[in-house]
């Protein structure tokens, strides 16, 4: 059986509605009988693909957000970024943008932010009179930012897989997160111009106040996180489990509002996302394995090479390779079989690893706003109860500021690597 026959099977039952991990098992798995070797290398293979201590960040990183949002901490969030930014022309867009900055720096995943804030955020956009396709399409484009900064699952993913240090990944998506916030303000104040949006109320410097010392031990949260590791206090994955002390302090003690009740259902439901993520990995660990040990890799990094040499024209093909597979594949799989694929070849024409992850994650998150996988938009669909058709029509316009930085990060690599530069030199 070939590879490539592999590979038509795995979108084969994709398109049937096969859960990814499943798809990728089966496809794997039928490689295996057809060559005839032994099938036990499959689950060989998966085992040996979630083998990793780094990966312990996962579940502490999920729980950390789950916990946040179940002790209300995110309407603290909404409320300081509504105090900050509600002033200005269209305010409650910027609202929406600020606050997904902020709670990127606790839940690390776009589907968080987007079931997290996205309902806050869209049902006070239409009391307030925004179009909804609006609302919609500013809080999933919003949503984006969350892996980039700090805490991030994909990252942590791609530093297992390309062998490459996560504390310098978390430190590189630091400033891209930043400009990608920047550029989704930009298109709120021109649709805002454009359509007449108001303000969402005048800026009061005892209000900001307020909302300020509310949120402060949240906003508190990202700043142990990033500050620990980049300080070297603690490792990501010892980051990961200090931010889950930290919510089960301002949950239980501070707020009170987590009760033990809650945490055990939180710790359930945390479990059952993990093993999802986790079989998804293990699965994809053992499809890359079939894809690198039949020199897919080496075949495809050749023909890359041998359509061009030059390093903006490879950039682009590269670009526009990881575009198209994160519209039909979930991330962390995209991300396990993609690095060995496509990192020789980044490395080879001059990119470092920690640049290409933080590229490699930028685009697979465009890709969660695009059919036919799309989860965030699936997700905003039942959080907005806007037909899913409704919420890919409204998305479409703001993927134009992040596919500009996404090229603009390509071509500049300062823009990622400058901070960790400076830190790990």
């Amino acid at each position: 059986m070939s590879i490539y026959l592999m590979i038509g099977l795995l979108f084969v039952l994709m398109a049937l509605g096969v859960p990814v991990a499943a798809a990728l098992a089966l496809a794997s798995l039928t490689f295996v009988v057809f060559e005839g070797m032994p099938p036990m290398i499959v689950l060989a293979n998966m085992v040996n693909g979630i083998n990793s201590f780094p990966l312990i960040a996962v579940p502490f990183f999920i729980l950390a957000g789950n916990l946040m949002n179940s002790a209300g901490i995110t309407t603290r969030i909404f409320a300081f970024a509504r105090a900050a930014v509600g002033w200005m022309h269209g305010g409650l867009g910027h609202v929406n943008v600020g606050a997904s900055v902020i709670f990127a720096g606790m839940s690390g995943a776009a589907v968080a932010d987007a079931g997290g804030l996205g309902n806050i955020e869209i049902k006070a956009m239409r009391d307030a009179g925004y179009d909804p396709d609006f609302a919609v399409g500013i809080t999933a484009a919003s949503s984006t930012i969350g892996p980039i900064i700090p805490p991030s699952l994909p990252l942590v993913i791609y530093g297992v897989v390309a062998q490459t240090s996560i504390g310098q990944l978390f430190v590189a998506g630091l400033i891209p997160g930043l400009i990608m916030a920047g550029s989704l303000m930009i298109m709120v104040a021109w649709y805002s111009r454009r359509r007449n949006y108001p303000r969402d109320q005048h800026f009061s410097p005892k209000h900001f106040g307020t909302t300020f010392i509310q949120a402060l031990l949240p906003l508190m949260t990202p700043v142990i996180i990033v500050g620990g590791i980049m300080s070297g206090a603690f490792t990501p994955t010892e980051a990961a489990i200090a931010a889950v002390a930290y919510a089960l302090v301002l949950g239980l003690l501070v707020y009170q509002t987590l009760t033990w009740r809650r945490i055990v259902r939180i710790s359930l439901e945390t479990v059952e996302t993990t093993a999802a993520i986790l079989l998804i990995v293990a699965a994809s660990a053992i499809f890359a394995w079939l894809l690198t040990a039949n020199r897919v890799a080496e075949t495809i990094s050749t023909s890359l090479l041998s359509v061009t040499d030059n390093k903006v024209a490879l950039l682009l093909l590269i670009t526009l390779v990881v575009l198209i597979v994160g519209c039909f594949m979930e991330t962390l799989a995209a991300i396990t079989i993609l690095t060995p694929v496509l990192l020789p070849v980044a490395v080879q024409i001059g990119l470092d690893p920690v640049h290409f992850g933080i590229i490699l994650v930028l685009n697979l998150m465009i890709g969660l706003l695009t059919p036919p996988v799309g989860l965030v938009l699936y997700v905003l669909s039942k959080v907005s109860e806007v037909p899913f058709e409704r919420c890919v029509t409204a998305t479409a316009p703001f993927l134009i500021p992040l596919i500009a930085v996404l090229m603009l990060l390509t071509f500049v690599p300062a823009l990622s690597m400058w901070l960790p530069q400076q830190i790990y030199r």
